[in-house]
């Protein structure tokens, strides 16, 4: 059974230790190991993540059976513009729906915080295969770029997004990406 509760900075260990894996797991075949421990110590170390806290930063984390398997991180940048940063899943319990349901999470928070219409959005890697988890969850690319992260490295993304309608119609979409 997969269950998702929105968590504060005491989840961040469980954050941690899902991120040593999921993240690596996801871009060994497209980054380089030093961009990947780069990368890990950016957004992952205990500091980065109190700040993403800090600032704003929304985290929901799934569990399966009880253990956490997964987290998603979404922020508000503007009157009607969020960002989806992070929802990664560890690879034994991908294709189980915990993505979808964190996707989900994300938008009935967007939708939970701004009644109006408004957008989620999102960068991810030109060749990450979960490009097309997004376009099944509704999301359509609008634009892409080229972002220095440092150390001499870049983000080669997507900008996805999502038009999410307001809380007066249902609007969000379901696991297979259809609106309801």
């Amino acid at each position: 059974m997969l269950t998702v509760r929105r968590i504060d900075e005491e989840g961040i260990p469980a954050i941690r230790r899902i991120a040593a894996v999921a993240f690596p797991a996801t871009y060994r075949d497209l980054l380089s190991p030093g961009q990947l421990d780069y990368m890990m110590e950016w957004m992952y170390s205990e500091e980065s993540l109190r700040g993403q806290f800090r600032a704003g930063h929304v985290w929901f984390v799934v569990s399966a059976d009880g253990e956490p398997c997964g987290y998603v991180s979404v922020e508000r940048q503007g009157g009607r513009l969020f960002h989806l940063h992070k929802i990664y899943v560890l690879p034994r319990f991908q294709g189980i729906g915990a993505g979808a349901l964190l996707f989900r999470s994300a938008v009935a928070y967007v939708r939970s915080v701004c009644p109006e219409p408004c957008r989620m959005e999102l960068n991810v890697n030109r060749h990450n295969r979960a490009l097309h988890f997004y376009e099944r969850m509704g999301m359509r690319k609008l634009r892409e770029g080229d972002f220095p992260i440092g150390g001499g490295y870049w983000m080669n993304d997507y900008i996805m997004g999502l038009e999410i309608a307001g809380t007066d119609t249902d609007d969000c979409p379901g696991a297979d990406g259809q609106r309801r």
